[in-house]
């Protein structure tokens, strides 16, 4: 474990999402290893108050106050906005005004397997985004999150089951903690990090089915895994009324995993935290906070 004699200043470090579940454990964490950090939040009620913190309001839309409020910063820890139809266009401008104020690196969230022509269709905007960092001549590093272990349990229904097209194949989840460690060793000194990608992932490849077994041992609900076509993923979710782009995102994280694109284990947790990196066991046997 780092401690604070062992972590330099960090003028100039801006964080992003303090407010959320991610950008907020690496805030909380910067804060108890003794940094400075600027949050940029677009509710300053909301963010949180942590010794050596100062928020500054903008939003990734809105390019005056981004730049404004990205003024000074040289460090840039920038977690993927909302799911939006829009989220590369926000992306996209706020990479433009973090180039504009003089940001230097940005670390960027972006997604397992990023590419153009992804299976998962949000990993898509991940990809464009990662383009447009590389484009704008600022340094980066990108943190290639897999699917979320903190997620696993909110797919079941009211009634236990998972249901989705995901077949028989694998995914190595990984815990949002993990991802947070991940990136405070990288914002710690990013020079070392200029350029790379990491692909973070947990211990292990689970198929659905063993996730749900897992899930049912742990809590002691009942979980169960039911294989669904792609037909009858998009008629059950029809129901939700929610937009098409938004239905394709849902259905094609199930069909990712049943193509292969999540599956793999990696060892960058271990090699940027020196620890290994949480099981879907382990994290569920963990107090909730």
């Amino acid at each position: 474990m780092t401690s604070a004699a062992e972590l330099p200043d960090f003028p100039g470090l801006g964080v992003t999402g303090s407010t959320g579940g991610l950008g907020g454990m690496v805030a909380r964490e910067l804060a108890a290893l003794g940094s400075t950090q600027r949050l940029l939040v677009r509710d300053p009620a909301r963010a949180p108050e942590l010794d050596g913190a100062t928020p500054a309001v903008c939003s990734y839309t809105d390019t005056a106050a981004a730049r404004q409020a990205l003024d000074g910063v040289k460090v840039l820890f920038m977690v993927s906005a909302a799911e939006t139809q829009d989220r590369v266009q926000q992306h996209t401008a706020f990479i433009d005004a973090a180039a504009g104020a003089g940001v230097q690196h940005v670390v960027y969230t972006s997604f397992y397997g990023a590419a153009p022509d992804a299976t998962f269709t949000l990993a898509r905007d991940h990809y464009a985004t990662e383009e447009h960092i590389r484009a704008s001549g600022m340094d980066f590093t990108f943190l290639r999150d897999n699917l979320y272990l903190d997620f696993l349990p909110l797919l079941a229904g009211e009634d236990g089951v998972i249901r989705g097209p995901a077949g028989d194949g694998a995914f190595s989840g990984v815990a949002r903690e993990d991802v947070a460690r991940c990136a405070v060793a990288v914002l710690r000194d990013p020079a070392i990090h200029k350029g790379a990608t990491y692909n973070l992932t947990g211990p292990e490849e689970l198929t659905m089915a063993q996730a749900a077994d897992i899930i049912t041992q742990s809590t002691g609900r009942t979980v169960t895994y039911q294989p669904e076509t792609l037909e009858e993923a998009y008629a059950s979710r029809a129901s939700y009324g929610a937009p098409p782009w938004q239905v394709d995102a849902w259905v094609s994280t199930y069909t990712a995993i049943a193509a292969g694109d999540m599956a793999g284990i990696s060892p960058d947790v271990h090699g940027l935290t020196g620890e290994d990196p949480i099981s879907l066991r382990e994290f569920l046997a963990r107090p909730v906070l």
